[in-house]
């Protein structure tokens, strides 16, 4: 059975993979060697911040667990390393990500069932956990929030791997293979309607649909 330390684990995954994400968007901006570390800082601990300080859990994790400040230097020194042999940067940073996503969406819903919270309220811990971390470096960086914009299907890929949990926790499978699905059906659902171009349809000034 999986207990709070395997999500302490999932937790340092998250914001290993968003560390990378975001210093390799600040690398590809040509930030500077301080606004590297600042930007995987951001937004590898963004979502988990505003997370914690809805619960009223603080001080945030962040500030009492010196593991995740480590993991946050190396994994941004690591994505300093090895920048010369990355040729795709743009892909890099969307890569890790979409991983961090899937991981940050299952720790936020671990969050709010230790908290007692409905069904409802821990997808949406979720979601804001995996992505106001990107939102946050996305508006540093001057890019359009892919939380706010129909350029990608983004919080809706944590929701719906939200929602593969519980309907799996409801059938009564092992909480290992409904946490493990969670993950992956995130990272899938990114993945995939990336690749295919699919986005939400919005609404112009003028109050027609707009489908492309």
């Amino acid at each position: 059975m999986f207990d709070f330390p395997f999500f302490s684990v999932l937790d340092l995954l998250g914001t290993a993979a968003f560390a990378v994400s975001g210093a390799s968007l600040a690398i590809s901006k040509k930030f500077d060697l301080f606004g590297v570390f600042v930007l995987a800082f951001v937004t590898a601990i963004g979502g988990g911040t505003v997370r914690d300080v809805i619960l009223g859990d603080t001080p945030v994790e962040w500030m009492s667990n010196s593991y995740l400040i480590a993991t946050i230097i190396g994994f941004a020194s690591l994505a300093l390393l090895f920048n010369p042999f990355i040729n795709k940067m743009k892909y890099v940073v969307y890569l890790f990500d979409a991983i961090g996503l899937g991981l940050f969406t299952m720790a936020g819903i671990q969050k709010g069932l230790s908290n007692e919270m409905n069904v409802f309220s821990c997808i949406l811990l979720g979601t804001i956990s995996a992505t106001f971390g990107g939102l946050l470096r996305d508006i540093i960086t001057g890019e359009q929030p892919m939380l706010l914009t129909r350029k990608e299907i983004y919080a809706l890929a944590c929701a719906g791997g939200g929602g593969v949990y519980f309907i799996l926790d409801a059938i009564g499978l092992a909480k290992e293979i409904n946490v493990i699905a969670c993950i992956v059906s995130v990272f899938l659902i990114r993945h995939i309607t990336f690749k295919l171009g699919v986005r939400l349809p919005g609404v112009d000034e003028n109050g027609k649909w707009i489908w492309k």
